[in-house]
């Protein structure tokens, strides 16, 4: 009776931790949802004539020193958007 017992604990324990991962992964999940248009958006400045005109601004030297400039690393915004499209493909397919 207590391997029983300690089987259906043991058992408890796991739903419990997969129910609760599959909450905050649900969660998760809704909020990127809500970042599709950030994503197009920033899919569609990488790259773009715009892009070009403002990097070439920050090497001249002509934006503040103090802006935020992550957008204009070429390897910044491009692993970024890499990385939507791995998670995209993972999601769809179910891989770990």
């Amino acid at each position: 009776m207590q391997n029983q017992i300690e089987r259906i604990r043991e058992m408890e324990l796991r739903m419990e931790r997969v129910a609760k991962t599959i909450e905050e992964l649900m969660t998760a999940l809704s909020h990127f949802k809500a970042l599709d248009d950030d994503l197009e958006v920033l899919d569609q400045y990488y790259g773009s004539d715009e892009w070009k005109q403002d990097l070439a601004a920050d090497e001249a030297g002509r934006l503040p020193r103090d802006l935020k400039r992550g957008v204009l690393s070429e390897d910044g915004l491009w692993n970024l958007l890499s990385e939507v499209r791995e998670m995209n493909k993972r999601t769809r397919r179910g891989d770990d």
